[in-house]
């Protein structure tokens, strides 16, 4: 399905599956592997040196992660690619199998920051695995997340169930074929990202859930945090995904090696299927088939409804995705509410005191479990240290005066923790989560009025030309910086000749230079997509051309009918409503789940209230709730509805003939740099 035709809730999976087949193409698995672009430049002399200085001072000896990942291997699958039900690929392991040394020689990439390569070659782990010995497995390597499986007194307990139906439904069947047959008992969802619910189709059916025969546990509130992340700015979202998470770039030395948490993530169908049992207690005890659970609610963590497990009678711990192989994203740059770093190691903290002293194996939804009680009470600290110490020495600075435009160039974590492998940040980053915490705390403003309320870019960008004399000087002077390896310098020129001359392809052409330098050193994937991404846009163009599958009816019905309302107003142009002279209010009934609404329009302006009537409306609308679903997605018009017995409408239905003609279908491909997209819609 092309993302251009696509409603913006058809979209709100965009977390997981933008351009995910697009970049499925494996690469030549070669000892000296080509850029994959014509203009993309090796790494400069400065970079080298860099990498060659983290190199002797990483631990790179320390070989523990290595033999905790490869304990317990069962098997691997023959195939490293998973097919979808449509016959594309939703999965390719082998795409990044340059990365093992057997393929490569053992050679050390100059593009990639030395220890993001270590993590890299960690998240190549593919296969079935024995977590604790004849109960707790896992199936790694088949999707982002991972599939663990406990086995119960007459099946299988599941907790996640990976992104989508296909790949899921691999690793279940793997898993079966290795350790004999079971059926599937319960699903545990961790917590509300589709990566850890989406392929629940692809284990269990409604029917079998319906019947008592499943049961689906998760944290409280998960169906409202499952959907609502990605509704209100789902397409800005969207469009920033492919930066954060590289997903336009090939799978290459000099593009996307990793995704910090796993590899990447599977392209085929998403599905949801509602929990018959909520977790509401802060601890909370179920025995589910036989084996005993205490589960932990999280909120406030990595997810607003998240939640740890504890297996008493096997000494295992399951750290959701609070405690992975990596400190995680305060702020996603993708686009989300800022997380709480404090609260986060606070929940860690918790566990430890819990659970951590009588653990024996701490396993999560991502990366590799941690054995032995020592070394899992060692990894919960460092890490519950890593959240504590990012809050608590931002604040220290704030309150000395470091702004949020100065803080990431001056906060470091304590040289103890940047020794420990656990508390490297390679999802998320020392840079933009310290940003974040300020601007948590305080906002975006660093207190200086110059900086209150700015000139857009593009205003200001051409004065700063004209004084700097001019794009040649800006250019020459930009080379010298680039060459000298002084590229956030020279960003910080050049950036302002390409807002003032979007279509100078030799100013976008040396920026992405820069970029690309910049991206080469870092450790954080975040970090190294968004600049590698930036780097090829400019360079040539922006995708319009991206598309998206997703399995848009079960999360649609997900979504609250005061939610779609509120997209709905979102999508309302409020410029375009006043040219027309829009203006009324109607009821709007949906009899088949009970629900009213008054949806008005006044000073050009959409609003809606839920469980309320007007007494005096000027239109009436009534109709079952997928039918509105259909109406407010545009999916279905209402004059289709009408005509076809799904509708009945009272009143003057002039208005809502106009109100279709002022919701704003939103761009998918719009510009991130200037002058990457040939013609961009005006904006009113």
């Amino acid at each position: 399905m092309n993302i251009k035709t696509m409603s913006p809730i058809s979209r709100i999976a965009v977390t997981t599956l933008i351009c995910a087949a697009s970049c499925a193409a494996s690469f030549a698995q070669t000892l000296n592997p080509t850029h994959f672009d014509p203009k993309g430049k090796p790494p400069s002399a400065t970079t080298i040196a860099s990498q060659q200085a983290l190199r002797a001072s990483l631990p790179l000896l320390d070989k523990l992660d290595f033999e905790e990942a490869n304990r317990g291997f069962i098997a691997a699958p023959v195939s490293r690619q998973i097919m979808s039900d449509t016959g594309t690929v939703a999965w390719d392991m082998g795409s990044y199998d340059w990365l093992l040394p057997e393929k490569n020689g053992g050679r050390d990439f100059d593009s990639i920051h030395p220890s993001l390569q270590r993590q890299a070659l960690l998240n190549m782990a593919f296969g079935l695995y024995e977590v604790v010995p004849g109960k707790i497995y896992q199936v790694r390597g088949f999707d982002l997340a991972n599939m663990t499986l406990i086995k119960g007194d007459t099946g299988w307990i599941i907790f996640d169930v990976l992104t989508t139906r296909e790949t899921a439904r691999a690793a279940l069947a793997f898993a079966n074929e290795k350790l004999g047959a079971r059926p599937v008992v319960a699903v545990i969802y961790s917590h509300a990202h589709a990566d850890h619910f989406g392929g629940v189709r692809g284990v269990v059916d409604d029917a079998n859930v319906a019947s008592g025969k499943v049961k689906i546990i998760a944290p409280a509130h998960f169906m409202e945090h499952a959907v609502s992340e990605n509704v209100h700015a789902g397409p800005a979202m969207s469009r920033r995904l492919q930066f954060q998470y590289g997903t336009i770039l090939p799978r290459n030395p000099f593009g996307h090696v990793d995704q910090a948490i796993g590899k990447n993530v599977a392209a085929g169908n998403i599905g949801l299927i509602a929990p018959t049992t909520s977790i509401v207690m802060p601890i909370q005890e179920l025995t589910v088939d036989g084996v005993r659970m205490v589960f932990q609610n999280t909120p406030g963590t990595e997810c607003p409804a998240e939640m740890n497990t504890w297996l008493p009678d096997m000494k295992a711990f399951w750290a959701a995705e609070n405690i992975t192989g990596t400190i995680h994203n305060i702020y996603t740059l993708r686009g989300a509410l800022v997380r709480d770093a404090l609260e986060w190691s606070k929940k860690i903290n918790e566990a430890l005191y819990m659970f951590g002293d009588k653990a024996d194996v701490m396993m999560s939804a991502h990366s590799w479990p941690r054995f032995g009680n020592a070394r899992i009470q060692q990894i919960m600290r460092d890490q519950r240290d890593a959240y504590a110490n990012l809050n608590n020495g931002v604040l220290n600075l704030a309150n000395k005066g470091v702004t949020i435009n100065e803080v990431h160039n001056v906060y470091q974590l304590p040289a103890s923790l940047q020794k420990s492998w656990a508390a490297h940040s390679y999802h998320g980053s020392e840079a933009h989560n310290s940003r974040a915490v300020i601007n948590r705390y305080l906002g975006y403003w660093d207190g200086n009025p110059a900086t209150l309320i700015p000139l857009s870019p593009k205003d200001s960008a051409p004065e700063y030309v004209a004084m700097m004399g001019g794009a040649k000087k800006i250019l020459a002077r930009g080379k010298v910086l680039h060459d000298q390896g002084k590229y956030l310098l020279a960003i910080e020129l050049l950036n302002k000749l390409v807002y003032a001359e979007p279509q100078n392809q030799k100013a976008k052409d040396l920026l992405a230079d820069c970029f690309e330098q910049v991206g080469y050193q870092k450790e954080s994937t975040s970090l190294r997509h968004s600049f590698l991404a930036a780097a090829m846009e400019l360079r040539s163009h922006v995708n319009t051309d991206v598309k998206i599958k997703t399995t848009g009816p079960d999360l649609v019905r997900a979504i609250s009918s005061e939610m779609l309302m509120e997209a709905l107003a979102i999508r309302f142009n409020s410029n375009k409503a006043q040219a027309l002279g829009i203006a009324f209010r109607a009821n709007i009934n949906t009899p088949d789940t009970g629900e009213t609404f008054v949806l008005e329009v006044s000073n050009s302006t959409m609003t809606s209230i839920h469980g309320v009537t007007s007494a005096n409306p000027d239109i009436t609308l009534t109709l079952p709730r997928m039918a509105l679903v259909g109406f407010l997605t545009g999916q279905a018009k209402l004059e289709d509805l009408i005509a076809n017995g799904k509708a009945t409408l009272t009143g003057n239905p002039a208005p809502l003939a106009k109100l279709k003609l002022a919701i704003d279908e939103f761009p998918p491909a719009f510009e991130i740099m200037p002058g990457t997209l040939a013609q961009m819609p005006m904006v009113k």
